[in-house]
């Protein structure tokens, strides 16, 4: 399988591209395309922008494995479900594994593009909330991402697997026509921080009835990430720590801009709060 992750030279080509279609478009007087033109590009660009900052780190990677050495026996010591064993379950069942490989690959940036398609046309009064999520969760994430650790596939002597190296449907350490994953930013998983933002979105956004299904996605990411040895536990909790950090500063940003210096309060929504649909 083809390495699915653009490089962040190539996401951030792609996404200049976008823009500049955006603009040319808007300026033709198709405005609702060039909105969503525009907001591809932006998203485009924060890839690349994950993309580069995983080029990066503040600390050597010669540390990485020991650190990653340090998350499992952490885990070990707080009792949480050993990822040996959970894996392990799984790889007698090839076409599972193979399954999880490609859900791993592409899910993240496939439901998170569906997400903003869907609100962008639809509920276009909770775009901003969204947008300002993706962005203040994703850019929390590389900069803890700064410092390298190594994920459990590459533990030596922890007898995980790398299951997408085995079957050839490996994201990482080759580079196919200039796309490129890097290995060791394991910690927190932007994997997890995005399939709960997606999940969290369409519960309190949709007024369907079948909007509790999305739930499926986050359940399915968590089991992929550890079976596949990409992430340990607490890499997904330290995302989700984040996404809540993510909503935290934007209810506080919220409730200090509305209540402004000197003035009472005045009532407003809840940056939660689900909007009509558009149109």
């Amino acid at each position: 399988m083809q390495n699915l992750t653009l490089s962040w030279q190539s996401a951030g080509a792609v996404g200049a591209a976008v823009y500049a279609a955006s603009v040319l478009t808007r300026r033709s007087g198709r405005v609702g395309a060039g909105l969503v033109l525009r907001e591809t590009a932006t998203v485009l660009g924060l890839f690349a922008l994950w993309q580069f900052a995983g080029q990066l780190s503040v600390m050597g990677t010669e540390d990485a494995v020991g650190r990653g050495e340090w998350i499992w026996r952490t885990e070990r010591s707080l009792g949480l479900p050993d990822e040996y064993t959970l894996q392990h379950w799984v790889l007698p069942h090839h076409w599972l594994v193979q399954g999880a490989n490609y859900y791993y690959a592409t899910m993240h940036f496939g439901a998170m593009v569906a997400l903003l398609a869907w609100v962008f046309l639809r509920h276009r009064g909770s775009y901003p909330w969204v947008r300002t999520t993706l962005i203040l969760v994703t850019a929390a994430s590389l900069a803890v991402q700064l410092i390298p650790v190594a994920p459990p596939r590459l533990l030596p002597g922890g007898g995980m697997v790398d299951t997408a190296m085995v079957y050839g449907q490996s994201v990482y350490g080759q580079t196919v026509a200039g796309l490129q994953a890097d290995s060791y930013s394991a910690m927190p998983s932007v994997h997890v921080a995005w399939c709960v933002m997606v999940a969290v979105a369409v519960i309190r956004i949709s007024p369907s009835r079948w909007r509790w299904l999305v739930v499926v996605h986050p359940v399915l990411t968590v089991a992929v990430v550890l079976v596949t040895a990409n992430h340990f536990w607490l890499d997904g909790v330290a995302a989700v720590a984040l996404l809540l950090l993510s909503y935290l500063v934007q209810w506080l940003f919220r409730r200090r801009r509305d209540t402004g210096e000197g003035r009472p309060p005045r009532r407003v929504a809840d940056p939660l709060t689900v909007s009509e649909p558009v149109g």
